[in-house]
């Protein structure tokens, strides 16, 4: 049963990462980490965002063999092909947008925020940057939260060559309501925690 629900949980994490990415794309806004990296690449390649992501991936599997270890490195495999997979068919067969980018932003953020909130509690993540945060702190003690920012802030600034200014800025709402949802959720507040009695 609980070999199910752990992948049940992965398959459902990557649906509503999925969608969140889409319903970006669409409004042709941005996310960070290795998705946002990604939707830039859109813009200069005639490879799709699931192409690229699932390509992107490809050098951080060492890094999470040696981080990690064989059962997170499988489970991401799976999930970053899976993102693949259900981004691809979305692309091809989904077909909508939100009239008010602002609103694209927050929702479109807010999915993603949740898929990324069940991947993590089943060992599981979408690799790319998040592996090499965790790499570089456990290898020179480089705060994993300092390499993402300076990945996040290198992206935005990229964007600016590619995207309308206003583009950026409603992406910025993507980046903190993505935020917002992974920092309010990644452990639950100690008033929500089960106590055994």
């Amino acid at each position: 049963m609980t070999y199910t629900h752990r992948w049940l949980s992965i398959l459902e994490g990557c649906l509503l990462v999925a969608l969140g990415i889409h319903l970006l794309d669409a409004s042709d806004l941005l996310i960070s980490g290795t998705a946002g990296l990604g939707l830039l690449l859109q813009q200069l390649t005639g490879l799709s965002f699931a192409q690229l992501f699932f390509l992107l991936n490809l050098p951080f599997y060492i890094l999470s063999l040696r981080c990690m270890g064989w059962h997170f490195t499988l489970r991401t495999f799976v999930a970053v092909s899976t993102l693949t997979l259900l981004s691809e068919l979305m692309q091809r067969w989904f077909d909508f947008s939100i009239s008010e980018p602002l609103l694209a932003a927050v929702i479109g953020g807010m999915l993603i925020g949740f898929g990324l909130i069940i991947l993590f509690r089943h060992q599981a993540s979408l690799g790319g940057l998040n592996i090499l945060s965790i790499y570089l702190e456990r290898r020179f003690g480089i705060h994993a939260s300092k390499t993402t920012l300076a990945a996040d802030i290198l992206i935005v600034l990229a964007a600016f060559w590619l995207f309308e200014p206003l583009q950026v800025v409603l992406s910025l709402a993507a980046f903190l309501s993505m935020a917002s949802v992974v920092g309010r959720y990644h452990r639950p507040p100690s008033w929500a925690q089960v106590h055994s009695s």
